[in-house]
């Protein structure tokens, strides 16, 4: 089965500096051993590092590009990542393949009849989506209930290898990881920490805060109270992964205090391999993402953040459970290899379907 993996325009694929998308594709092509894969992603990075990855000029050529390299190709499914328009687009001109929508967030909610009419025209010329969490599929389904048969979930992967690291001798740091906006909690975690700080004067904090540049104007603002922490509170802007990856590693605590209902939650699951207790909002997918071993909040507010890092801070051993519970689900339920067999009968399932209508 040959596969071609099409990236939305100005994705890289950079190893050093992947966002979420990336790295869930990176993994699952990694353990996938079974499919003749060529992933397609646009110029401007050097440091792919995996075989089969398809470079793409950036501007007015890409398209045409794009095109003419899948038909040398000639694959049997097409896996199109996150971008609804470019599928479509790639669709009109190669409609002999199976055509799969890999959805690494929520799809738009329709406003009312007509974008029913005209988002159900779009799907249905998909052979079938993917979505990174039960609930998204569920949420789907709900609004487009005649697309059951062709919406799956496929949990995001993780490669916990590079992640791993021993839950017992931790550092007294709280530690986020997450772009710098509204939707992540950023604002509530920030309010959050001056009480615990205050409390627990030996223990510190680190802001890892992606697409920094994207967000400074909303989210400098709600960081700069921090400031009179000096060095107790570590602000890292855009930080590469294996930074990030460092970080986590040596944290007691973790956040992922999220206000908007998660597709998934990889930061999530990044914790919990790299060994930290989790406080986690629960919304939309992240409660699969940790299951039970997360310190789950009601409400994401400054009061119930604050109320679970110094619950966690007081009891060493409740910590200790949620992060050795953590890394050991973790390293059972969301292995590259079980996601990339879950993906992998999605596409023969589509690919027969395809067979038995013709």
């Amino acid at each position: 089965m040959r596969v071609a993996i099409l990236l939305p325009p100005g994705c890289r694929f950079s190893e050093a500096q992947p966002n979420s998308m990336e790295t869930v594709v990176r993994t699952l092509a990694g353990a996938n051993r079974s499919a003749e894969t060529r992933i397609f992603c646009c110029a401007g990075a050097d440091d792919h590092n995996v075989e089969g990855v398809d470079v793409l000029p950036v501007g007015g050529r890409r398209m045409d590009t794009l095109i003419a390299r899948l038909r040398a190709f000639r694959p049997d499914v097409i896996e199109h990542h996150q971008q609804v328009k470019q599928a479509l687009a790639v669709q009109n001109a190669l409609p002999e393949a199976v055509h799969l929508l890999y959805r690494h967030n929520a799809l738009r909610t329709p406003r009312h009849a007509l974008d029913v009419w005209r988002y159900r025209a779009r799907y249905r010329r998909v052979d079938g989506l993917v979505f990174v969490s039960r609930a998204e599929r569920d949420a789907f389904v709900g609004a487009f209930p005649e697309m059951d048969a062709r919406a799956f979930a496929v949990p995001n992967p993780i490669d916990a290898r590079a992640w791993l690291a021993s839950p017992e001798d931790r550092r007294p740091v709280i530690a986020f990881a997450g772009r710098a906006m509204a939707e992540k909690g950023v604002d509530a975690l920030c309010a959050a920490l001056p009480a615990v700080l205050d409390a627990h004067p030996d223990w510190r904090a680190v802001l890892m805060l992606n697409d920094w540049d994207d967000h400074a104007r909303w989210a400098a603002r709600h960081v700069a109270p921090l400031g009179r922490y000096d060095d107790r509170v570590e602000v890292l802007k855009s930080a590469p992964l294996a930074e990030v990856r460092r970080r986590m590693q040596s944290a007691a605590i973790a956040l992922t205090p999220s206000v908007w209902d998660e597709p998934f939650g990889l930061t999530a699951i990044e914790a919990h391999a790299a060994g930290a207790a989790l406080i986690s909002s629960g919304r939309g997918g992240l409660r699969e993402a940790s299951g039970p071993h997360a310190l789950y909040v009601d409400a994401v507010t400054p009061q119930t953040l604050s109320a679970a890092m110094d619950r966690l801070i007081r009891d060493p051993a409740e910590r200790l459970a949620l992060a050795r519970g953590g890394q050991a689900y973790v390293l059972e339920a969301h292995t590259p290899q079980r996601r990339a067999g879950e993906l992998n009968a999605i596409r023969r399932i589509l690919v027969e379907r395809r067979r038995i209508a013709a």
